[in-house]
C-alpha cells in the first residue's frame, strides 16, 4: 500500500537568505532546486525584488511556480513572461504617501506597471543620494523594467502603482513609515538594508498586501497541504507566521530566527536548497 506525499509549498526569500554573499543563486542550489522541480517540488521565492532582477537570478533554477514578487503585491507567471494578481494602491494615497515621504526628507521611486510586463519607475527629483544611485545603477538595463529620473509622474501611470519605495536613515523611515500608516491605511514595511546597517528601505503597497497574504494565496492556486518558508529579515516574519514551518537560516536578525521555528545553516553554505531536499525527501 502506498501513500500519498504531501504537497509542501516551498517558499524562500531572496536576499540573504536563498542568495548567497555575491547575491546569486549558487551552482549547487540552482541544480538542487532544479532537480527537486522535475521531481515535482513546488518551489518558489516570495521576494521585495521585481521580475526584472528575479527573472535573471533565478534563470537557473528551473523554477515553474509563480514567484510571489514586490513583497506580494503580484506574483509573477515564468510560462507567460507576465505579471499576475497584481494589487493597485489607490491614486490619492499615492500622492499623499509622496507628500509625506517628502516631509520626511525622501523622495521616492513609484513603480507603475505598463502592460502586463513592464514596470516604469519614476523618481520626481533630478538628482539622487549615494544610496538611490547606487540603487539605481544596479538595475538600470534591465528588460522589465526602465526609470524615469526626474520626470512627473502621469496621472495615468498614477493609477497603476503597485509600489511606493524610499530610503532613509533608519529614524527617518520609521517615522515616516508609521505617518504613512496612519494617514492612508496602507500596507507599510521598514526594514534595515542588509548591507548598511544605518539605513532603512520603506516600502509601501495597497492595503492588505504583504508576503503572508500572498503565501496564503499561492497555497490556494497550487493546492499545497502544507507550507514551509525561508527568510532572514523583519519583513520575513508576517510569513513565517502564516506558514506551516517557518524556517530562518543562521545569518538571519535574532527576531527572525525568535519568530521561526527552526534555524538552519547560514545563506552561504546552500542552506535553503539543502533544507529543501531533505524535507521533501523525507515526506
Amino acid at each position: 500500500m502506498t501513500t500519498d506525499r504531501i504537497k509542501t509549498l516551498y517558499v524562500s526569500d531572496m536576499d540573504g537568505t536563498l542568495l548567497n554573499a555575491d547575491s546569486k543563486v549558487s551552482p549547487k542550489s540552482s541544480h538542487i532546486i532544479s532537480s527537486l522541480t522535475r521531481n515535482g517540488a513546488m518551489i518558489t521565492v516570495a521576494t521585495a525584488r521585481t521580475p526584472a532582477t528575479v527573472v535573471p537570478l533565478l534563470s537557473g533554477a528551473d523554477i515553474s511556480i509563480p514567484a510571489i514578487v514586490m513583497t506580494g503585491a503580484a506574483m509573477w507567471d515564468w510560462k507567460a513572461n507576465r505579471y499576475i494578481s497584481p494589487k493597485f494602491i489607490d491614486t490619492d494615497a499615492v500622492s499623499s504617501v509622496c507628500g509625506i515621504l517628502s516631509s520626511h526628507g525622501m523622495t521616492p521611486f513609484v513603480y507603475t506597471l505598463e502592460g502586463d510586463c513592464m514596470l516604469s519607475v519614476y523618481h520626481t527629483s533630478p538628482s539622487l543620494t549615494t544610496s538611490e544611485q547606487g540603487f539605481v545603477t544596479q538595475r538600470t538595463g534591465l528588460p522589465l523594467k526602465r526609470f524615469l529620473i526626474g520626470t512627473p509622474i502621469p496621472e495615468t501611470a498614477m493609477g497603476r502603482t503597485m509600489l511606493i519605495f524610499a530610503i532613509g536613515r533608519i529614524g527617518e523611515a520609521d517615522d515616516a513609515a508609521a505617518d504613512i500608516t496612519a494617514a492612508t491605511g496602507c500596507a507599510v514595511s521598514a526594514y534595515p538594508d542588509i548591507f548598511n546597517r544605518n539605513e532603512a528601505f520603506i516600502e509601501v503597497f495597497a492595503p492588505g498586501v504583504s508576503k503572508a497574504q500572498a503565501v496564503r494565496e499561492l497555497a490556494k492556486r497550487t493546492g499545497a497541504d502544507r507550507t514551509v518558508v525561508f527568510g532572514d529579515n523583519l519583513n520575513d516574519i508576517p510569513m513565517m507566521e502564516a506558514a506551516d514551518l517557518a524556517v530562518a537560516v543562521g545569518n538571519a536578525f535574532e527576531e527572525v530566527k525568535a519568530a521561526a521555528d527552526i534555524t538552519i545553516g547560514a545563506n552561504t553554505a546552500d542552506s535553503v536548497a539543502m533544507f529543501i531536499e531533505n524535507d521533501f525527501n523525507s515526506h
